[in-house]
């Protein structure tokens, strides 16, 4: 590795250090939107219990995702993306 690659990147690792600590601000942030999980079971017509077995969750963590307490992440949160952009077709495909 030549010495201006190595002096970008350990710049760069500075830099992420200081976002870290609170001494410096991201350039940007990306957010994404909360899933609205019972807003999309509703889309589905189906119950509690039968939702969670389709998303391959327990009724409990579907209980805790409806109220907010715990929040849907990696392949939930894409599959309830799914759902939400065509309840039937995803059902439909997930059923079998």
């Amino acid at each position: 590795m030549n010495d201006e690659l190595f002096n970008a990147l350990l710049e760069s690792v500075q830099q992420a250090d200081g976002i870290i600590q609170g001494k410096a601000k991201p350039a940007r942030l990306t957010a994404f939107a909360e899933p609205e999980v019972k807003a999309i079971r509703a889309k589905t017509g189906l119950t509690q219990e039968r939702f969670a077995t389709v998303v391959g969750v327990s009724k409990r963590t579907l209980e805790n995702w409806e109220q907010g307490r715990r929040h849907p992440t990696g392949p939930a949160r894409a599959l309830l993306k799914i759902l939400d952009a065509d309840p039937k077709y995803a059902l439909k495909a997930l059923q079998g």
